[in-house]
């Protein structure tokens, strides 16, 4: 029993490495752009674009795997926008994870938007590592209402998910995950070292990020 656990986590760990072996802040940046076009399709979409209008940041992973047989695990890479006065701030980059015990059959690759609804929220982007639930509340964003939901959501946790899977849109916990900088693709994206706080504070005008801070935008519009 116990070599299977080992082989089961073996096979989780080398799925995702291999998944995201590949990937570049202007990838991260590019599929984030697709994921939102396919999110913003959505015939409930509405509801979630006004939580994104009022956000303090909108962070996105457009390919979170989820694997495993006997252990199941996850991994992505993504991105975070701070807003801020109708403005955009950043990107800064970070790795979201975690595992749960229990049957995982095969494997599910989901895209994910976590709409932050406040400034402790924007700060666990900025600490070297959070758990989502401990640290920080998170819970499933709000489907099928408008601004009321918007509001219920803020008082309630700091960073509300969705998710997009299979053509798909709705809300999801990822209580349990884990949050963490990515030092390596900040280093990439910005030429040298810059800590999360400072990217965040730089404003997104850059060419690379100025389609991505459009899609949002247009985003944002579907709330009225």
């Amino acid at each position: 029993m116990k070599k299977i656990l080992v082989l089961a986590s073996v096979m989780a760990l080398v799925f995702a490495g291999t998944s995201f072996a590949a990937s570049t802040p202007e990838s991260i940046i590019h599929e984030a752009i697709a994921m939102l076009s396919e999110i913003s399709t959505a015939s409930d979409i509405s509801s979630m674009a006004e939580t994104v209008r009022t956000s303090h940041a909108i962070a996105i992973i457009p390919s979170m795997v989820k694997a495993g047989l006997i252990i199941g695990g996850e991994y992505g890479e993504g991105l975070i926008l701070r807003h801020k006065d109708g403005k955009w701030y950043g990107p800064s980059f970070y790795n979201l994870g975690g595992g749960s015990f229990g049957l995982q059959l095969g494997a599910q690759k989901v895209s994910l938007l976590l709409a932050v609804v406040n400034e402790r929220g924007v700060n666990a982007f900025v600490k070297d590592k959070v758990k989502l639930g401990g640290d920080i509340g998170v819970a499933a964003g709000p489907v099928g209402r408008r601004a009321e939901a918007a509001t219920d959501a803020k008082a309630k946790a700091s960073i509300y998910s969705y998710s997009m899977s299979k053509g798909l849109f709705a809300g999801v916990s990822l209580e349990g995950s884990v949050i963490s900088i990515s030092v390596k693709r900040n280093s990439e994206y910005w030429g040298g070292k810059v800590t999360a706080s400072d990217a965040l504070d730089k404003p997104a005008n850059d060419k690379r990020i100025l389609p991505l801070v459009e899609a949002l935008d247009e985003l944002i519009k579907k709330a009225k």
